[in-house]
């Protein structure tokens, strides 16, 4: 990918925004707090999710990866064995796997600022192994770059998701993000590795 998504605020979900989860996954949303990070599109592409389900069942996944465009590229780097990769790079590269540790705490920590969810793991394998790259790049997605490194690297590895336009139109749909013309300009002029 030549431009990563910018970073954007975390907001409360408008009924668009509802209406574009419930498209993207189709399904209502559950536990549905945040919208965590939007795509250049202006649609949501990662949600904050409450670490229990109205039911009280718990769900520990706070960064839910809802964009199917996104999905599906991420899905095709761990057929491809990307996750087994970078497990064995965490068992031999002891900076990658201080940071990685750091981005577990980081998701941790987020997730209890919400709720406290006692005995259940961080999510996506973190901190020892590779389970799951939706989640990692959700969290890379949601907290900025920087704060995951296999989630970041995960996204550089990804096509532009978001070039083709949005993966939904609900009937009102949102305004594009700050600085997405200036990405949509950047990808015309340097198409992106369509991996």
């Amino acid at each position: 990918m030549q431009t990563p998504p910018p970073p954007t605020p975390r907001t409360e979900p408008t009924d668009a925004d509802v209406e574009a989860f419930q498209q993207q996954l189709g399904r209502p949303p559950r536990g549905l707090r945040a919208i965590a990070h939007r795509c250049p599109c202006g649609q949501p592409d990662v949600v904050e999710t409450a670490p229990r389900l109205p039911d009280g069942t718990p769900f520990p996944t706070t960064y839910y990866l809802t964009c199917p465009r996104a999905a599906s590229a991420i899905g095709t780097l761990e057929a491809n064995g990307v996750m087994k990769e970078m497990t064995e790079r965490l068992a031999t590269d002891p900076e990658l796997a201080a940071a990685y540790r750091a981005a577990h705490e980081d998701y941790i920590a987020r997730r209890d600022e919400i709720e406290v969810l006692e005995g259940f793991p961080s999510a996506g394998g973190m901190p020892d192994r590779v389970k799951c790259l939706h989640v990692l790049v959700g969290h890379s997605l949601a907290a900025g770059p920087g704060v995951n490194p296999l989630g970041d690297e995960a996204i550089a590895m990804l096509p532009e998701w978001w070039a083709k336009g949005p993966c939904v139109v609900p009937a009102s749909a949102p305004e594009k993000t700050e600085n997405a013309e200036q990405i949509e300009q950047t990808a015309q002029a340097e198409p992106g590795d369509a991996r």
